[in-house]
């Protein structure tokens, strides 16, 4: 949709450090400064836009009586990786300094993202947390985040492998197509013989189905083994980086994050990353909020 001014909201393009921006403005005169939204959109880093997420904007905006900008990032894989999450980086980090100039409080701003949107938001929390020389962010708002991508063979993945609209197999198409990888890699990721032994254990504390609660995992079955493809580990090195994968970062990391709201849904293969995250986060004293949609489709 176009940019749409209603009677309760004022709507501009901006750019944000070179990142093209839609703001949305709440009319309404406020007592105190409002809070701020940085919004990322979904997409899987290739498609969505500013405008495909415009209703939703507005709905926050409106609902909460928050000053929301939506980041319309550039998208891959014209723009290439890391383009997207840098570009993200880069907008919220101007907001939080020039959060005065549209009426925010800079210590009441949250960033919100859905999909690889959720991804985009973690990633730079994790590239924030540490900062000292800007406001700190106050809270992450993940709606079912894609999270990993060593393993597509958890409960979630299993039981959602053929849902509607992002199958598993869809799922690691898109991130091949993201990535401007050889979308022929798709069936040995599949089955993980991307990931070598060594990182599998040093990652099993984070990402193991025995981690997911009893009642997601009715009908799992343990996948076989998978023959360990030294070829295709090399071609798809970042799968292994924080950026595409933030279950990987490090607990030093971890337990600087902000408040965190997840949201998952019962029919979609990225259900589990959320379980993890949760857990991961929870394990780093970081304060969780979490919702379930049991009807719920990515």
């Amino acid at each position: 949709l176009p940019a749409w001014q209603g009677s309760q909201l004022f709507i501009k393009d901006l750019h944000f450090d070179g990142v093209p921006m839609r703001i949305y403005l709440p009319r309404e005169p406020s007592a105190s400064k409002r809070r701020g939204v940085v919004f990322m959109h979904g997409g899987c880093g290739i498609f969505g836009s500013i405008r495909s997420y415009e209703r939703i904007c507005r709905c926050i905006a409106r609902k909460s009586d928050s000053v929301v900008v939506s980041v319309g990032y550039h998208l891959a894989p014209e723009h290439r990786y890391p383009a997207q999450t840098l570009e993200c980086l880069r907008a919220t980090v101007h907001f939080l300094r020039t959060a005065d100039t549209f009426g925010v409080d800079p210590a009441r701003v949250i960033v919100c993202g859905d999909s690889v949107g959720g991804t985009f938001a973690t990633s730079v929390c994790q590239e924030l947390g540490h900062r000292t020389d800007i406001p700190k962010i106050r809270a992450q708002v993940l709606i079912y985040p894609f999270l990993q991508a060593l393993s597509f063979n958890l409960p979630s993945h299993q039981k959602n492998a053929a849902v509607a609209f992002l199958p598993r197999e869809r799922a690691v198409h898109f991130i091949l197509k993201y990535l401007n990888k050889d979308c022929s890699l798709k069936e040995p990721i599949l089955a993980g013989s991307h990931v070598p032994e060594s990182i599998n254990l040093k990652y099993r504390k984070w990402i193991n189905p025995d981690l997911i609660p009893d009642e997601f995992k009715l009908g799992y079955k343990p996948p076989l083994p998978a023959l360990f493809l030294p070829q295709v580990h090399e071609e798809v090195q970042e799968l292994f980086e924080a950026r595409v994968s933030p279950l990987l970062a490090q607990d030093a990391v971890v337990c600087g994050l902000p408040d965190t709201c997840i949201v998952t849904c019962e029919h979609d293969v990225l259900r589990d990353d959320g379980l993890l995250y949760k857990k991961r986060l929870e394990d780093n004293n970081v304060h969780v909020t979490w919702h379930h949609v049991e009807e719920g489709f990515h």
